[in-house]
Order: C-alpha cells, then sequence, then structure tokens
C-alpha cells in the first residue's frame, strides 16, 4: 500500500491500459482520478475498480480541448484533491497506410489526440503540481516512437514526439520538484488492439508484412527476441515503479515495454 493517501490522475481511462494501471493503483492504496470522453465505460470502469476495493472518482474530459482539462482541474480541486501522479495515457492509433497514401485528416487527428492532446494535459496538470510542491508523471510514448514502423507515419510521428516532450519536461519541471518520465509499449495482446493492427499492417499490402493476417501474426511475434507479445498486466509495474520513492532520482527516461525488444 506505498501509495495510501496519493491521488493518481489517468487520462484513457476507460481503455485496456489506463484500467490495468488503474487497477494497480488502487490495490497500492491510491485514489484514482479516471478520466475519459468515453462517459459509460468510464462509469462502467468505475464500478470494475470499486468491486475491488478502490477508492474512484471520475471526470469526463477532451484532451483536445484546452478548456475541457481547465474545467476537469477546477473539478477536482473543488473535490478537494491534490493530484500526485498523472498517468497521461489517452491516445488514438489511426490508420495503417504508406506515407504517400496516408489520409491527411487521419493524421491531423491521431497527432491532435497522441501529441497536442497530451501537452494539453502534461501543461494543464504540471501547472498545478508546482502550485502544490511537485508530483510524477508518466507519459504514455510506444516502441513506434522510438524506431518508426512501416505504414504509421502519424502514430510514430505522434510518439517520437511525446519521447521529446517527455525529455524537454523532465527538465523544465525539475526544479519544481517534478518528475517526468514515459513507458513505451510495443506489442500487447490479445485483444481488440492486437488484432486490429495484425489485420490492417495485411491490408496495407507493403514489402513488410504478408497479406494473410495470420502470417503477420507470426512476422509480428518473430522480431520480438522473447518471442511473444506483451501482456496488459506487464505495463503497470513499470509506471509504479516510476511514481514510487524508488524512483525518486529519475526523470527524463523512456522505458519499453516489449518483450525484449531493445
Amino acid at each position: 500500500m506505498q501509495f495510501q493517501g496519493k491521488n493518481i490522475l489517468i487520462t484513457g481511462g476507460a481503455g485496456d491500459i489506463g484500467f490495468a494501471v488503474a487497477r494497480r493503483f488502487a490495490g497500492e492504496g491510491a485514489t484514482v482520478l479516471l478520466t475519459d470522453l468515453k462517459e459509460d465505460k468510464l462509469r462502467e470502469r468505475k464500478d470494475q475498480l470499486e468491486q475491488v476495493g478502490g477508492t474512484v472518482h471520475t471526470y469526463s474530459a477532451d484532451v483536445t480541448e484546452v478548456s475541457s482539462l481547465d474545467e476537469m482541474i477546477r473539478r477536482i480541486e473543488n473535490d478537494g484533491f491534490r493530484i500526485d501522479f498523472l498517468f497521461n495515457n489517452a491516445g488514438h492509433q489511426g490508420a495503417f497506410k504508406k506515407t504517400h497514401e496516408y489520409p491527411v485528416d487521419d493524421f491531423e487527428k491521431v497527432i491532435t489526440i497522441n501529441l497536442i492532446g497530451a501537452f494539453h494535459v502534461l501543461r494543464t496538470v504540471s501547472e498545478h503540481m508546482v502550485k502544490n510542491g511537485g508530483g510524477a508523471i508518466v507519459n504514455t510514448a510506444s516502441m513506434a516512437g522510438v524506431d518508426g514502423p512501416p505504414n504509421m507515419i502519424a502514430y510514430g510521428a505522434s510518439k517520437f514526439g511525446v519521447v521529446g516532450m517527455t525529455e524537454s519536461a523532465a527538465k523544465d519541471l525539475a526544479p519544481y520538484n517534478i518528475r517526468v518520465n514515459a513507458i513505451s509499449p510495443a506489442f500487447m495482446g490479445p485483444g481488440y488492439m492486437w488484432d486490429r493492427q495484425v489485420r490492417l499492417q495485411a491490408e496495407a499490402d507493403s514489402q513488410y508484412f504478408d497479406r494473410d493476417p495470420a502470417v503477420v501474426a507470426e512476422q509480428m511475434i518473430g522480431a520480438v527476441p522473447m518471442r511473444r507479445y506483451g501482456d496488459l498486466g506487464e505495463i503497470p509495474g513499470s509506471v509504479v515503479y516510476l511514481m514510487s520513492r524508488d524512483a525518486s532520482y529519475v526523470t527524463g527516461i523512456n522505458i519499453p515495454i516489449s518483450g525484449g525488444i531493445t
């Protein structure tokens, strides 16, 4: 129960990664402040966490709108909470197309959510943390932001941006006792996101992957030294570490979570 009496804000809280991290922090004694645009799913996640003894409060917010985040912070403060930790996690994967075929509107959407939205959250919450004496932030980047994948120019660009933003913010916010780090999950499965990317990589018809999704799955796993995809349950431990006292001197790093990819 190392986070007893502490509060963590999790964006993208209705999604699988956000929920997995929320469940872990609830189990460690933290009060979870869960936010997402999907209000129905958010209520469902709240019920699931409360069933296992978690203390959860939900806030609907749009990371692409600064005014929405300002209102969320006002509500959180009016409810009497200080944000000790931020898991800046909301994101959108986007299309799988070659660069010269990539839809412009989708590129803009991915960048708006994954990079501009992540900046909005980072700026808004760090301002709150500066006023309240510090905190710790973990951004969700991706292995796509470390080694640019084919057919994912928007997602790769957005996550490269998150890695760079993490490194800059770590320097800017260190004098205010705020640590900023990132995690970079790679292939995670099983489930919807794994099935989606396997199918869309096959449909992209590139030299890098077969057109048969079953073969694509084997190719993707074959690129991982440990020859497996990661499990969602392997993500929260890295976030917990980066928020913990054990990492009190750690800032500006990016932890790959990838079944052996370096």
